[in-house]
């Protein structure tokens, strides 16, 4: 008896450990790669057609690797803000992955039937470098908001629900609200390898 119970207090130490490691990289920030450029906001973003979009409305990029765990623990929240905001703003997903996949295959990982763009040049214009990561440019195509949808792993956090805050701030036409450095510093997998 003795026995049985140390091996199952060794095996909870051991996931409990293994837990709080994975907690512990996810707070970290992303590497900065030695190649980039940092992007301001406002500055305007060439889509030069790659996006689907409509005219004179703001568009939302969904910066996403289908292998990255981040992107998944934020599907739900994802998947929310398109219901709620999507008759205001055009979505779009933008993959960033060095494995292939069809715009189905990914449509059906983040549960929406909405546009998927295979561009990596898209997410160096908006500065992002890893995922999951949302940019959001307004009527003219400005970089409004780049940066994390929430301080929270699964994004339950309404308190730092940064991506909602500035779809909201974006569409009362006010500037981009105060955030945290914890909005704007990329936290997730590295592109296009998940490697964090």
């Amino acid at each position: 008896m003795v026995l049985v119970i140390m091996w199952l207090t060794l095996l909870l130490s051991a996931v409990g450990a293994l837990f709080w490691y994975h907690d512990w990289i996810y707070q970290l920030p992303t590497p900065i790669p030695a190649n980039y450029k940092p992007v301001s906001i406002g500055t305007p973003i060439d889509l030069n057609k790659k996006i689907p979009q409509q005219p004179g409305r703001p568009v939302f990029l969904h910066f996403y690797n289908p292998q990255c765990p981040c992107s998944k623990f934020n599907r739900a929240h994802f998947q929310s803000l398109v219901r709620r905001y999507g008759k205001d703003i055009d979505f779009v997903v933008v993959v960033l992955s060095d494995k292939k996949y069809s715009a189905e295959e990914v449509q059906e990982k983040v549960g929406l039937a909405i546009p998927v763009v295979f561009d990596a040049s898209v997410a160096t214009q908006c500065g992002v470098y890893s995922t999951p990561q949302a940019a959001l440019l307004d009527n003219e195509q400005k970089l409004y908001y780049r940066g994390n949808y929430n301080a929270s792993r699964y994004c339950s956090d309404e308190k730092t629900a940064y991506a909602q805050i500035a779809i909201q701030g974006l569409l009362q036409r006010q500037p981009l609200p105060m955030l945290s450095a914890k909005a704007l510093q990329s936290y997730g997998c590295t592109l296009p390898v998940c490697k964090n």
